[in-house]
C-alpha cells in the first residue's frame, strides 16, 4: 500500500503541474532597497501596450511599457517577467547611454527563490501567484529620478514567441496582465492588439475576461483589440478562437468538479464568407411619430430608417408603418427591395412628421398582418419613445393581441427611446417574440444605435435553431431561446450537464426553405478542472434570467432564494444581496436583502428596480439584459474576489473562502514561516489563493487552511488529495490497474506454460 500511495502522490503532483493557471502579471520593476527609505513598492506603470501576431498558431508578443520613478533620486531595480509555458524571449530592449542591457531566463526553481525573497522583503504575498513559472530577469539601472515634480521614466520593450495550443479546433492565447497591487497608480492606458491569421477558416472569436472589438477581414484573418484608460488591470487577457472547415463551427468547452454536475460552454459561428447562403427576409419598420418624438429624435429616426432601407438586400421585401394616434403605411403590402421601391420609400420617409398620441397595439397588429407563410425570416423593427396612450392601453391585452396575431414566428426587435417608455411592455414584446430590446438614452444617437443593430441582422444565415445532445442530459441552458444566426455573428451558450462520455451535438436550423443539420463530436468528461470561468458565467446568466422574471412578473420566494444562493456562491451582486460586514462598513460578507433593506442602494429600498418606467426602469432593463447575455466574467470588488471557481470575502481583516465553515478540519499556518513556503513549494497551485494577502482561509476538499499570525511554523503540511486532472481525464484507479496488469502477466505466463507443455 505504501508504494501505491507514493504512486498516487506522484500522479497527483504530475497532474497539478499540468493545471497551474498562467500567472497574472506582466513585467514589473522591484527597486533595490535604499538605506534611508524604509519601503519602496514596485514602480508604477504609465502605460502598457501589447501587439500580438498569431500566424497559424505561431504567436509573437511584443510588449512596450513605461515605468515611473516618483523619488528624487535615481533608482536601481530588478525587472521580472513571469514567462508563459514554453515561451522563448526573442528580444529585450532597454538602453543606457546607447548600451543595450541584457537579461537572463531563469528556470522555475531559481525563479521561485527570487519570488520568495521578494515576498519576504516586501511582506507582500502577491508574487506568490507566479510560483511554478520560469522568469525573465534583468538588472535595471539607472531609473531616472523625479525632476520638477515630474516622475522619471524608464521604457522597456520585450518580445517573446510561443506556440498557441489548439485542441479539437479550439485555440487559446493568454497574455498575463498586471494585477492592481503592482502599480501604485492607475495606468494611463492599456492596449492589446491581436492580428490573427489561419489557414483554416476562423469561426468564433471570444474573450471571457475582457470586452473586445473584432474586425474580420475574411474567413482567414481578423484583428482583435482591447483598450482602456485610467485603470488597474486585475486579470489575464484570455482569447479563444475556433477553426473549422465547415459552414458552421460548433465547439465545446467544459468544467466539472468531482462531486457535481458539469458546466459547458458551446460556441457556434458561421463562415464569414457565406454570401451564397444569405436568406432573403421580409422586414417591416414600425416607427413612432407621436408628438413626443418631435425635433431631434424624429430626425435621427428618419436618418436611421433611410440607412436601413438603402442597405436592404435585393431579394428582400419590406414595408414602413408610422404610428401616432393613427396608422400610416408606405404600402398596403410588402414590396420588393428594387431601386424604384427603395426610391419611393425614401421619399415617404422624407415626408414623415411628428404629432398625436401613441397607438402601440394597432401599429404592431398592422405589421403582423404583413407577415407571410413562406420560408424566409419575418422581422419587425419597432421603435417608440412612449407608453400606449391611444387605443388599447392595457399591457396584458396588448401582449395577448400580439401573441395571437403572430402566427408566422415573426421576430420583433424593440427600440425604446428615452425614459418615458414602459420597459415591462417592451421587454415582454421582444422576449415573447424571439427578439431583443434596446434602449436609447436621451444623450445617445438613435441613428447610430439602430444602424449598428441593423448591420448585424441584415444578413440571416440560419433561422429556427435547435440543439440536441446525444446520450448527455443537459439543463439550464442560456440563452433559453436560441436566436437566429446572422453573417458575422456568433452564439455563446452556457449550460449544465450530467452523465459523461462521448456525444454527438446536433445543430438544426433553416436556410431558406431547406432544413439543415450540422453535427459535432464532443466529449463530456466526468471530471475536468480547467476552464474555471464557465461556472461563474453560467451563474451570471442564470441570475439575469431570474431577475428578469421577477422584474416582469413579480416576486416569488423560490426565485429569490435561488438568486441569493447563486449570488453568495459566486460573489455576484444582486438587488437581493449586499456585501456588508457591519452596518458602518462598506463591503464584506454577503447577507440577505431583508438584513440590509435600509442600507442598500436606491434601486432596492425605493423599489425602483421593479418600476416599469423612468430612469431606473431603463437601467434595470439594461442591467438584467447585460447579465442574461454576459460573456465576460467579473473578478469581484475590493472586498469580494473570485479566483477560479472559488469566491473569497474580506471580513475581519481575513480573506475567507466561501466554502469555509468553522466546523471543518482546519490547519493554522503562520504567514511567512518555513512551513508556509514549504507548502507553496510542494503545492504551487495554491499560490493564487495565498496571493490575496497575509491572512487567508481556503479549503481543498473537506480540509481548510488558515494563514495568519498563529499556527504551524516548522512542520510539513499535507494537502488533501483533491485531484486536479488535466483534459477531463479520470483519476486512475491504481489498485484496479495494478491487479489488471498482474492478472494479464499471470494469463500470459500460464499461456506460455501451457504452450510449452503441448510442445513437449
Amino acid at each position: 500500500m505504501k508504494s501505491l500511495r507514493l504512486f498516487e502522490i506522484f500522479v497527483l503532483l504530475l497532474c497539478m503541474g499540468f493545471t497551474i493557471d498562467l500567472v497574472s502579471a506582466d513585467g514589473i520593476i522591484i527597486p533595490e532597497p535604499i538605506p534611508d527609505i524604509e519601503h519602496i513598492p514596485p514602480l508604477a506603470i504609465k502605460y502598457h501596450h501589447v501587439d500580438v501576431t498569431i500566424d497559424n498558431q505561431y504567436a509573437r508578443t511584443e510588449i512596450d511599457q513605461v515605468f515611473l520613478n516618483d523619488f528624487y533620486r535615481d533608482l536601481e531595480g530588478t525587472y521580472i517577467f513571469p514567462l508563459p509555458e514554453e515561451a522563448s524571449i526573442s528580444k529585450f530592449s532597454m538602453y543606457v547611454d546607447d548600451e543595450e542591457l541584457v537579461g537572463e531566463i531563469l528556470e522555475k526553481d531559481k525563479a521561485r527563490e527570487i519570488y520568495e525573497s521578494i515576498v519576504r522583503r516586501l511582506e507582500d504575498p502577491a508574487l506568490l501567484e507566479y510560483v511554478g513559472r520560469n522568469m525573465f530577469k534583468a538588472r535595471v539601472y539607472p531609473i531616472p529620478a523625479k525632476k520638477n515634480n515630474i516622475p522619471g521614466e524608464k521604457r522597456i520593450k520585450l518580445s517573446y514567441e510561443e506556440i498557441v495550443k489548439c485542441d479539437s479546433g479550439i485555440c487559446r492565447y493568454v497574455y498575463p496582465l498586471e494585477p492592481e497591487r503592482f502599480s501604485s497608480k492607475p495606468l494611463e492606458s492599456v492596449v492589446i492588439t491581436v492580428k490573427l491569421k489561419s489557414n483554416q477558416p476562423i469561426k468564433t472569436i471570444y474573450s471571457p475576461t475582457h470586452e473586445i472589438s473584432i474586425k474580420r477581414k475574411d474567413d482567414y484573418s481578423a484583428e482583435i483589440s482591447y483598450e482602456e484608460e485610467n485603470l488597474l488591470p486585475e486579470k489575464d487577457f484570455e482569447l479563444y478562437y475556433t477553426i473549422s472547415e465547415g459552414d458552421f463551427g460548433i465547439n465545446l468547452l467544459t468544467h466539472r468538479g468531482r462531486e457535481e454536475d458539469g458546466f459547458f460552454m458551446l460556441m457556434v459561428a458561421p463562415k464569414q464568407d457565406i454570401e451564397e447562403k444569405i436568406m432573403a427576409k421580409d422586414i417591416v419598420f414600425v416607427i413612432d411619430t407621436s408628438g413626443s418624438m418631435s425635433g431631434k429624435k424624429i430626425e435621427q429616426a428618419k436618418n436611421a430608417l433611410e440607412f436601413c432601407i438603402k442597405n436592404l438586400n435585393e431579394d428582400d421585401r419590406f414595408n414602413i408603418i408610422t404610428f401616432e394616434s393613427n396608422i400610416e403605411k408606405f404600402s398596403d403590402e410588402l414590396v420588393s427591395a428594387d431601386p424604384d421601391e427603395i426610391s419611393n420609400a425614401l421619399d415617404f420617409v422624407d415626408k414623415i412628421e411628428s404629432g398625436g398620441g401613441t397607438n402601440i397595439n394597432e401599429a404592431l397588429l398592422e405589421a403582423l398582418k404583413m407577415t407571410n407563410e413562406d420560408e424566409r425570416p419575418n422581422i419587425i423593427i419597432f421603435l417608440t419613445d412612449g407608453k400606449p396612450t391611444v387605443g388599447v392601453r392595457d399591457i396584458e391585452e396588448i401582449l395577448e393581441n400580439v401573441k395571437n396575431a403572430n402566427t408566422e414566428n415573426t421576430r420583433i426587435f424593440v427600440f425604446g427611446v428615452g425614459y418615458d417608455v414602459n420597459t415591462h411592455l417592451l421587454d415582454r414584446i421582444s422576449g415573447q417574440n424571439k427578439g431583443v430590446s434596446e434602449y436609447v438614452k436621451p444623450e445617445e444617437d438613435i441613428e447610430i444605435k439602430i444602424s449598428n443593430f441593423y448591420t448585424k441582422i441584415k444578413n440571416p444565415v440560419l433561422s429556427d435553431l435547435e440543439l440536441e445532445f446525444e446520450n448527455i442530459p443537459v439543463k439550464d441552458m442560456y440563452p433559453k431561446e436560441l436566436p437566429d444566426l446572422f453573417k458575422g455573428s456568433q452564439l455563446i451558450i452556457f449550460g449544465r450537464y450530467s452523465g459523461s462520455g462521448d456525444s454527438l451535438i446536433t445543430l438544426k436550423g433553416r436556410i431558406g426553405d431547406k432544413e439543415k443539420t450540422f453535427t459535432y463530436e464532443a466529449t463530456f468528461p466526468r471530471q475536468n478542472l480547467r476552464n474555471e470561468f464557465i461556472p461563474r458565467l453560467w451563474a451570471t446568466r442564470k441570475i439575469g434570467y431570474l431577475l428578469d422574471e421577477i422584474r416582469l412578473h413579480g416576486e416569488e420566494k423560490e426565485l429569490i432564494d435561488e438568486i441569493i444562493e447563486l449570488s453568495l456562491k459566486y460573489g455576484i451582486m444582486t438587488p437581493y444581496t449586499s456585501f456588508l460586514v457591519e452596518v458602518d462598513t462598506e463591503y464584506g460578507r454577503p447577507v440577505r436583502k431583508d438584513e440590509t433593506r435600509n442600507l442598500f442602494d436606491s434601486i432596492l429600498h425605493t423599489g425602483e428596480f421593479w418600476a416599469p418606467t423612468g430612469i431606473e426602469a431603463v437601467r434595470s432593463a439594461e442591467k438584467t439584459k447585460e447579465l442574461k447575455s454576459s460573456d465576460v466574467y467579473e473578478t469581484g470588488s475590493e472586498r469580494v474576489k473570485s479566483i477560479g471557481t472559488k469566491t473569497f470575502y474580506y471580513k475581519d481583516d481575513v480573506w475567507t473562502d466561501n466554502s469555509y465553515s468553522s466546523d471543518m478540519k482546519t490547519t493554522d499556518i503562520v504567514y511567512g514561516s518555513e512551513t508556509y513556503f514549504q507548502m507553496l513549494r510542494d503545492y504551487p497551485e495554491i499560490g493564487k489563493y495565498l496571493s490575496l494577502g497575509k491572512k487567508v482561509k481556503f479549503c481543498l476538499g473537506d480540509e481548510c487552511f488558515n494563514i495568519g499570525e498563529h499556527g504551524v511554523t516548522t512542520s510539513t503540511v499535507t494537502i488533501p488529495t483533491t485531484t486536479t486532472i488535466p483534459k477531463g481525464e479520470e483519476e486512475p484507479d491504481v489498485l484496479s490497474q495494478t491487479l489488471l496488469i498482474v492478472g494479464s502477466i499471470v494469463i500470459i505466463c500460464a499461456g506460455i506454460l501451457i504452450w510449452s507443455r503441448i510442445r513437449e
